[in-house]
């Protein structure tokens, strides 16, 4: 058995157990999840406050709507995209951007490469406040994009499921995003070559 059938075996056997009211069995998938929700929704929203809130939401939603769960895509990737529309609607409540409008380049930046390890990256503590910093500046759908993709490790197929957006547009942020961080990284000397 692969490791990919094992989790979804494991995944249908979670479901089942929340779903038969089993003593901890919410408290588990709560637990599995958390990391990955509240990455999704902090760096959509960026307020401590209002992403405690939105994941307390995020996982209340998926405790009602569990039942309606086919099994189409991962759990992670239907959870993530409860999350995401959770953030999305707060954001449009807010009348916050979503996403920043297309900025023409007047010079060329280097971008980060595709094989960028962000995650080794942000070992250094330093250059972790610096990105945090860096991905602020960014807009939500490029701020979440980037985390989903390096931090959480998730494939450019899952995200588009999540954000419900084609795989070309994914890749196109993708590339954009990593575009935008470089060059705030560039203005706030992350990267001194």
């Amino acid at each position: 058995m692969t490791e990919s059938q094992e989790n979804r075996l494991q995944e249908r056997q979670l479901v089942a157990d929340v779903l038969a009211h089993r003593e901890g069995a919410f408290t588990v998938l709560v637990e599995r999840y958390q990391r990955l929700v509240w990455h999704l929704v902090y760096r959509m929203v960026q307020h401590p406050e209002d992403c405690r809130e939105l994941s307390q939401e995020v996982f209340l939603r998926v405790h009602r709507y569990l039942r309606q769960f086919r099994f189409d895509s991962s759990l992670a990737t239907w959870i993530g995209r409860i999350a995401y529309h959770v953030s999305i609607r707060h954001l449009q409540r807010r009348q916050l951007p979503i996403v920043e409008p297309d900025e023409e380049q007047t010079s060329p930046v280097e971008l980060l490469a595709d094989d960028f390890d962000l995650a080794a990256a942000c070992a250094n503590q330093q250059l972790m406040a610096s990105l945090h910093q860096a991905m602020a500046e960014l807009s939500p759908l490029s701020r979440t994009v980037l985390t989903l993709y390096y931090l959480e490790e998730m494939s450019v197929n899952d995200i588009a499921a999540i954000t419900e957006k084609p795989e070309g547009t994914i890749k196109n942020a993708l590339f954009r995003a990593r575009h935008q961080l470089r060059t705030q990284c560039e203005k706030m000397g992350v990267f001194n070559e």
